[in-house]
């Protein structure tokens, strides 16, 4: 078994991060192509919401928010693919925790909701992080490889549990449910002291609209608590498995080293790091030997052969100087690394995606 293959064979959940355009999405879709064609029943979900995914397994029409099985022949396992629909998801939410549809109707029909829905900051990692535990769940999959933004925000994927319930917790949230606890009006509750000066701040229809949706919402703060909690043990569980994505150059290896520090602060850890478009070594040889054999043909007089020494020590330098950046920058994460070279076309279908599992999933 490979070091990334045991990885994906032992897992329920594997999660895929790094920072912008090192190859993180096609690194997720081919972990999902390997793990079906390892007999499991596979979903990725991509909470990024560029075409990405999309683009690397060939699907002109895109993605929805609801798992669609992909038309693959993986034997006895299955493919299945989805991009995350925040709004959608918190509409789900919102049903699956409401005491009845009315209660339920009238949370969807509220403006404050419906920019909460839509704009509120945090929503869409929140949003994720239910997706993941609603797949996780779900007994049509038994793994779920997540297809994380950008590492910044991935903090935010991965903490998002842990703010709900402090929002819960808050002072702010209370205020706001006290109204439901005292039995006020909207009307009332907006002509109180406190929230008639926030109201001036805010404006008043917002306000408003606000204090209705916390209202409407009373009753329904266990159950977000509850499922809070459950995502939170599900992201720590012993079948959750974090595989870093980067790429050789300078940059992307500093931010691949702090996500790998932010994640082991909070108490996780690196099972795999992926390194993408790496230049290869062209052989076994040293690049002192190439310069020697260069130097060799151009005192003979065989310019063309010098050039090609010449050059084949250009590129073993390069490839040194990368790993060698790998293993300063990351080598404290303790965590095997997998190589795959720089390749001559993107991830753009399937052939080209089991193109680059065969590096991901190489023997030695």
């Amino acid at each position: 078994m490979t070091v990334l293959g045991d990885v994906v064979g032992r897992s329920s959940v594997v999660v895929c991060c790094g920072s912008g355009g090192v190859g993180k999405t096609t690194t997720a879709a081919a972990i999902g192509l390997e793990a079906a064609r390892g007999g499991r029943r596979v979903v990725v979900v991509t909470i990024d919401p560029a075409r990405r995914l999309a683009d690397a397994l060939g699907l002109r029409d895109g993605l929805s928010g609801e798992p669609q099985q992909l038309p693959v022949d993986v034997g006895d396992g299955e493919m299945w693919a989805m991009m995350l629909d925040a709004p959608a998801m918190f509409e789900r939410v919102v049903r699956a925790n409401a005491a009845d549809p009315d209660q339920a109707d009238r949370i969807v029909a509220n403006a404050f909701y419906r920019n909460m829905a839509t704009a509120l900051s945090g929503t869409q990692e929140y949003m994720a992080s239910e997706a993941l535990y609603e797949l996780h769940t779900d007994e049509r999959f038994d793994l779920v490889v997540v297809d994380t933004p950008p590492s910044r925000n991935a903090i935010e994927f991965l903490e998002a549990p842990g703010v709900l319930t402090r929002f819960l917790d808050h002072k702010a949230f209370k205020l706001m449910m006290l109204p439901t606890r005292t039995g006020l009006k909207v009307f009332g509750a907006a002509t109180q002291p406190m929230l008639r000066l926030i109201g001036k701040v805010v404006g008043s229809d917002v306000l408003g609209d606000a204090v209705a949706f916390f209202q409407t919402f009373a009753g329904m703060e266990v159950g977000f608590r509850e499922r809070a909690d459950a995502v939170a043990t599900l992201l720590r569980a012993t079948g959750t498995e974090f595989v870093l994505v980067t790429s050789p150059q300078r940059d992307a290896l500093v931010e691949a080293a702090w996500f790998a520090d932010q994640l082991s602060e909070r108490g996780y850890g690196v099972a795999t790091t992926v390194v993408n478009r790496v230049h290869p070594r062209f052989g076994d040889g040293s690049v002192a030997d190439a310069r020697k054999r260069a130097d060799a043909a151009a005192d003979s007089g065989r310019a063309e052969l010098a050039a090609t020494w010449a050059n084949l020590a250009a590129l073993r330098e390069v490839a040194e100087r990368e790993r060698a950046e790998v293993e300063a920058l990351l080598g404290h994460t303790g965590a095997p690394v997998v190589d795959v070279p720089l390749l001559p076309t993107d991830v753009h279908d399937l052939d080209s995606l089991d193109h680059l599992g065969r590096y991901l999933f190489a023997v030695g």
